[in-house]
């Protein structure tokens, strides 16, 4: 679905990521796991173009160095962001539109679809955001991306700061978005939890590439154990 290659990301002198090339899969969950500052979330906001960067990026056949965010949001990329950061003087219904802003023909049906899958949001859809528990704006943080229809749905950090139960009840969700054709790439410090339920996964260090491979395989890697799954 997409495939990077020689990506470099810029924060005015620094450099934070440095000459990676990886790809995803249609259909599987990709993972990518390191330590703070690794440039993981430099490499999520590249994809949509909204860092300075070099490099190629293949999205289903087409270079997307030439488009805006909005524009490959429109082409099937949406991103949750680390921290969610939903609209919180926006009621739930409101960020849930917020997000279906390229797809408003669908907004009703789609609405319907998010509330199914997060029963809780469908309680408290007249509730302002910024009154949610930190399970439930993740929750909606989700929706929202997925109300624009998504091909490819990035996620950064998404269980950072949950409860073990609610970090629990995002992982299933998105193995379920998985299962019902969404190709997803995962952002994690939670590296046992991304593992378990990926596909693929890359290991970032200092903005590159240190390994890669099969992720149940990388489960029982001794290096991944000692450094990323505290064995």
């Amino acid at each position: 679905m997409i495939s990077v290659k020689d990506l470099h990301v810029y924060y005015g002198l620094i450099e934070a990521v440095k000459g990676i090339d990886f790809e995803v899969q249609t259909g599987h969950i990709v993972s990518l796991i390191g330590s703070n500052g690794a440039g993981k979330t430099s490499t999520l906001n590249a994809l949509l173009n909204s860092v300075k960067k070099t490099g190629e990026i293949n999205f289903l056949g087409y270079d997307t160095r030439r488009h805006k965010t909005h524009t490959l949001v429109r082409h099937g990329i949406s991103l949750v962001p680390e921290g969610r950061r939903v609209f919180i003087n926006l009621t739930v219904d409101e960020n849930l539109r917020m997000g279906a802003f390229n797809n408003d023909e669908n907004y009703e049906h789609l609405r319907s679809q998010m509330y199914r899958l997060f029963p809780r949001l469908a309680d408290k859809k007249s509730q302002l955001a910024g009154t949610l528990s930190g399970g439930e704006a993740q929750m909606l943080a989700i929706s929202r991306a997925l109300m624009s229809e998504p091909k490819l749905l990035m996620l950064d950090e998404p269980s950072l700061g949950l409860a073990p139960k609610i970090v629990g009840e995002v992982f299933n969700t998105i193995v379920r978005l998985k299962e019902e054709g969404i190709t997803i790439l995962l952002v994690e410090q939670n590296a046992f939890a991304a593992l378990k339920i990926s596909d693929y996964a890359y290991v970032l260090e200092n903005g590159k590439i240190a390994m890669q491979g099969v992720a149940k395989d990388m489960i029982g890697n001794d290096e991944i154990r000692r450094k990323y799954l505290g064995a």
